[in-house]
């Protein structure tokens, strides 16, 4: 049995998180929360994408007011991101915040967080306590001498009595680190010490190139162990690639299926055809299907034929043109120009049967 089968269920909208159902993949807006308009626009775009928890930051009165119209007119679960004001907690609840996160260390004194609390109970919605590696208090810096996987527990779990001493546990655990063998180990220290769902990801990770390679490798490291509920890959850019990178992380991970896999070797000296530019065009075609199949473009017949049967389909290219391969038997040679447009058709075929 793995930590995440025996963590407990929390129900945010319509989803459920824990006690061994799916990972769920989040993301967070980049617009203004108050820009009603961009900011609805913008979370239709990451459900498109399969996005199924959403976050907005609610650093003012009007960002907390707004999210009543914006969960009018979406269709995942909406989560309000809150620092430092207890108010905009309380606001954003009555406004149908469906899971609320807040450092309960920034909120204020303990009068504050009953406030929340108290709302949040009344509402029976969650709460996820958030910690990050850059927000411990100065004991516990004091304690460990510096930044440490254990002082990131101890702080999550402090704060996580805090509530629980309210009489609250409806919570999910979040701690996050841009160093990603401590954020690692901070996850493989709190899964065994609490059975609250958690929230993972690496903050701060980067930009689109590094920081994908620093989620996935810290993903997934801590996803194999079988730790997680929910996960969030932080990206500096669109908040789509965030989402399309979780993806990809769980369906290596075999904890996800669906969504056609593109496989394609690395080129060499003996590639004939323009093999890069086909498999860029390939991977864009292929997301607009749902099917849980390989599709494989391989350069040339050193490894090509063989890689291309083990496909549900593959191309093989040769001089100028290519093989068209389905199940493990060549269905035709096909001149290079034609390979794209010869592969659509051998998908809306699979599609219709699938």
């Amino acid at each position: 049995m793995t930590f995440r089968e025996k963590t407990k269920e929390i129900r945010i909208g319509d989803r459920v998180i824990g006690g061994g159902n799916p990972i769920l993949i989040q993301s967070m807006t980049n617009t203004k929360t108050e820009d009603v308009e961009s900011t609805v626009r913008q979370i239709h775009m990451l459900e498109e994408a399969g996005c199924e928890i959403i976050r907005c930051a609610v650093p003012n009165m009007q960002a907390a007011e707004a999210l009543r119209e914006i969960k009018k007119r979406i269709h995942i679960p909406l989560v309000a991101d809150i620092h430092f004001d207890y108010r905009l907690a309380i606001a954003a609840i009555s406004n149908g915040a469906d899971k609320i996160r807040i450092n309960p260390g920034n909120i204020g004194a303990a009068e504050r967080i009953r406030a929340v609390v108290e709302k949040a109970k009344e509402r029976e919605i969650p709460i996820r306590v958030g910690v990050n590696s850059g927000s411990l208090e100065k004991p516990l810096l004091e304690k460990y001498g510096c930044v440490t996987a254990e002082a990131i527990v101890e702080s999550a779990l402090d704060k996580v009595r805090c509530i629980e001493q309210l009489g609250y546990d409806n919570l999910v655990i979040s701690i996050k680190s841009s160093d990603v063998l401590m954020c690692a180990r901070a996850h493989e220290l709190i899964a065994k010490e609490t059975d609250y769902p958690l929230h993972v990801g690496i903050t701060e990770s980067g930009t689109l190139f590094s920081g994908t390679i620093k989620s996935s490798v810290g993903l997934g490291i801590i996803l194999y162990q079988g730790i997680g509920d929910t996960v969030r890959v932080s990206l500096t850019g669109d908040p789509v690639e965030e989402v399309k990178a979780a993806k990809r992380i769980l369906k290596t991970l075999n904890l996800r299926k669906g969504g056609v896999e593109v496989v394609s070797c690395p080129t060499c000296g003996r590639t004939q055809i323009d093999l890069i530019g086909l498999a860029g065009q390939v991977e864009t075609l292929v997301s607009g299907y749902d099917m849980d199949i390989k599709v494989a473009v391989m350069g040339c017949v050193v490894n090509g034929p063989g890689e291309a049967r083990e496909a549900d389909l593959g191309i093989a290219g040769g001089i100028g043109e290519g093989l068209l391969i389905r199940k493990g038997e060549i269905i035709r040679k096909v001149p290079e120009d034609g390979l794209l447009a010869a592969l659509k058709q051998e998908l809306d075929e699979l599609q219709k049967a699938y």
